[in-house]
């Protein structure tokens, strides 16, 4: 049956499916009196709902609550154990593997190290060594938490690059800074048969899982749209109109900033990547003069840059000179970054402009004010005057919260069933029988 907007009975049972499992998520516990007012639905329908998420083990008892001068109410809440997800960043150094409840309490961790010392940066993406590394260790955190891989709603995966699907091959990977070319990540998961046909593979751009984590439990909560920037090696952004929905994943770092400028690891010229991603930054530093520690990865490398360039004082008080070289560099580099943010918000007039990732939380820690006076001093006055400008609060790890939260908003989107679960629709008896009749 379609009701008047064309939606059918079933989708509207879905969406209000949804909307409760949404609200007991971010808000609960909650009575199912509360539930109306929040959720929009009348008393009927909060109980039918419930009532069914109850039976099939989504929601469950909290506790109770007084009411004014009638009984107590009872309090219901999600159930951390009804579900479980996994949440994988392909990093800098390393690839990480997490293993959640639907309460986000993080079961299990491994870490996969990628080689950083071959003659190029692309040798430690090997396609081959990171599908075995995911291979590996969802197998490792699913073991060590005892937790069969059918109770898991998905896996979700966040890379660098584009990530565009085809119906043959699923999510495909454009990573044109590590040496991917149309890498099918999907099908080459999918092909070793590591998990059930049932468990769906969620694979989309690190900035963009980063963007997810940081709209519903960090720094963008309330923000009705915001730009989030994942500063790691190298540079990228999500764009987000909507807390609940997903954002878009935008290749920022590859704007051009300096006409014929320093050559990107993407090939082109005056990329803001090839000035501020972490990489180019610690490369500056070094033509410049200035001495990286020999053989360490980039987040020592950068630990470092920073020490050298804002030393902290000794135990009796003073304070050794600054690395000049090391301090010019970084200065430029708050410049570049501020030109970049201004392109940002003259583009997408954000509510609020979240620097996330190791090396933006490590770099913004020392110059974000620096930072921002740059960004609203090169965009237009009116969108700038209305962006604020903060540091992600879910620390270096958020990309596989993020990444993690990919089936878990499918699953709420589904109303809560399982991909498989979904029962097929029957279509309308006259509408068989018509088409039927055309067949002949």
């Amino acid at each position: 049956m379609k009701v008047r907007s064309g939606r059918t009975v079933r989708d509207l049972r879905r969406e209000n499916r949804t909307a409760v499992l949404q609200r007991l998520y971010f808000d609960g516990p909650l009575s199912r009196f509360s539930l109306g007012p929040v959720t929009g639905l009348s008393s009927g329908s909060v109980s039918n709902v419930v009532a069914e998420l109850v039976a099939e083990g989504l929601v469950e008892e909290a506790g109770s609550v007084d009411s004014a001068g009638g009984r107590p109410r009872t309090l219901l809440r999600i159930s951390a154990d009804s579900g479980y997800m996994i949440g994988v960043d392909v990093g800098e150094t390393r690839v990480r593997i997490e293993l959640f409840d639907l309460a986000l309490t993080e079961l299990a961790r491994v870490e996969k190290p990628l080689e950083t010392q071959g003659p190029r940066r692309v040798d430690r993406y090997d396609v081959g060594v990171v599908v075995g590394h995911l291979r590996e260790g969802i197998a490792e955190v699913l073991e060590r938490a005892g937790i069969a891989a059918e109770r898991l709603l998905g896996v979700g995966v966040g890379v660098p690059g584009i990530v565009a699907r085809t119906a043959e091959d699923g999510a495909v990977v454009h990573g044109q800074t590590i040496g991917w070319d149309a890498v099918p990540l999907e099908r080459l998961l999918r092909e070793s048969r590591l998990l059930p046909e049932t468990v769906p593979y969620y694979i989309d751009n690190g900035a963009k899982t980063l963007g997810q984590a940081e709209m519903w439990f960090g720094a963008g909560r309330g923000a009705q749209n915001a730009v989030v920037v994942l500063f790691g090696s190298g540079v990228g952004a999500c764009v987000v109109a909507d807390d609940m929905r997903p954002g878009r994943a935008v290749e920022w770092g590859h704007l051009t900033v300096r006409v014929r400028g320093r050559r990107c690891r993407c090939g082109a010229q005056g990329c803001l990547e090839a000035y501020a991603g972490a990489e180019a930054l610690l490369e500056r530093w070094a033509e410049a003069g200035g001495r990286p520690p020999v053989g360490a990865d980039e987040e020592t490398a950068l630990t470092a840059m920073l020490a050298a360039a804002y030393p902290a004082p000794d135990a009796d008080g003073t304070t050794a000179p600054a690395d000049a070289t090391a301090l010019a560099v970084l200065e430029e580099t708050a410049e570049y970054l501020g030109a970049g943010f201004s392109d940002l918000i003259n583009l997408f007039q954000p509510e609020r402009i979240l620097v996330g990732g190791w090396a933006g939380l490590q770099l913004g820690a020392r110059f974000l004010d620096t930072v921002r006076t740059y960004a609203t001093s090169y965009a237009l006055s009116y969108p700038a005057s209305h962006v604020r400008i903060d540091l992600g609060t879910l620390g270096p790890d958020a990309v596989t919260v993020g990444a993690a939260i990919l089936p878990l908003a499918d699953f709420f989107a589904r109303g809560g069933r399982r991909a498989e679960a979904d029962p097929e629709e029957q279509s309308p008896a006259w509408q068989t029988s018509l088409r039927e009749r055309a067949a002949q």
